[in-house]
């Protein structure tokens, strides 16, 4: 009989100094501030906007034009609405709950602003932006967009009422999430009562991370972990345990990593310094195609 050995923690790490992302994203770095992209591999990039008050204007803030290659971007919003753009014609509205998964790959041009409407009353922001690394095979694939609204993620309910946990992406307990993926990719949002302990496994391999969102809590009942911190487990075991405090929120990520080399430069995440170089190329040429300021 095969027995799940706990998997443990390797680090926890508080925010760091925040900077902005344009005008309008207030973020901490996680990764790959806190370990390498190879670490975190398929997570290769994760900004999270604490809770910020904006005030309001009438010029939008947030990020013009800008373009990607050879990954994915996830935008989770927690608190706010953002409005996006791109190239290969994806775009829309993302408010509380929502999620945008856009699929990079080959090349697209973005920009990503407060929305207007939002913007003239301001308010509190948060989100988390995370880009999530392509196979080789798939780094030139043709760019997609997913609009997942709230509506359309599975919920399922823990026992004892003890909260929900919101399927973004993979699979929990046999219930899929509504994102298709490139990789094998679990994405979650476990939102726990204050009192309430739940367990996950993963395989141990697979990279495993967790974001307090809200409020503070317990992990594999020895270490406590205060909300806006990450935590990072070892490859060592599946499952932990996590203990609401307060009610709490908390992003789970587990991916299989990819195991291919990794080229990183600004904007552009491929497999050797020569695509890296085309990638410019292709950008400075007009391959990405064509987005309005």
């Amino acid at each position: 009989m095969k027995t799940n050995k706990n998997r443990s923690i390797e680090k926890v790490t508080q925010p760091g100094t925040p900077h902005f992302v344009g005008d309008g994203f207030r973020v901490h770095n996680f990764i790959p501030g806190t370990s390498t992209m190879q670490r975190m591999d398929p997570f290769i990039m994760l900004d999270y906007n604490s809770k910020y008050h904006f005030p309001a204007t009438d010029k939008p803030k947030g990020v013009g034009v800008h373009p990607h290659r050879g990954f994915e971007t996830v935008t989770i919003a927690y608190k706010g609405r953002v409005e996006h753009n791109d190239s290969a014609g994806g775009g829309g509205v993302i408010g509380e709950g929502d999620v945008q998964w856009m699929t990079a790959a080959s090349g697209v041009l973005h920009k990503e602003f407060h929305e207007t409407e939002w913007s003239k009353t301001g308010g509190e922001f948060q989100m988390v932006q995370l880009w999530v690394n392509l196979p080789a095979k798939d780094k030139m694939s043709a760019p997609k967009y997913q609009a997942i609204s709230n509506s359309e993620i599975t919920k399922i309910t823990l026992p004892d009422h003890a909260g929900v946990v919101e399927v973004i992406a993979g699979d929990y307990k046999g219930h899929n999430g509504a994102a298709s993926t490139f990789s094998p990719i679990h994405m979650y949002n476990v939102k726990l009562k204050k009192g309430a302990k739940t367990t996950l496994a993963f395989p141990s391999n697979y990279t495993t991370a967790l974001l307090m969102v809200e409020g503070d809590t317990i992990v594999n009942d020895t270490t406590k972990v205060p909300q806006d911190h990450f935590v990072m487990f070892s490859n060592d075991g599946e499952s932990f345990t996590v203990e609401a405090i307060n009610d709490a929120v908390i992003l789970v990520l587990s991916g299989e990593p990819i195991n291919e080399p990794i080229a990183a430069q600004g904007p552009f995440v491929m497999n050797t310094q020569e695509e890296l170089v085309e990638a410019f190329q292709d950008f400075n040429t007009g391959k990405f195609g064509y987005l309005e300021e």
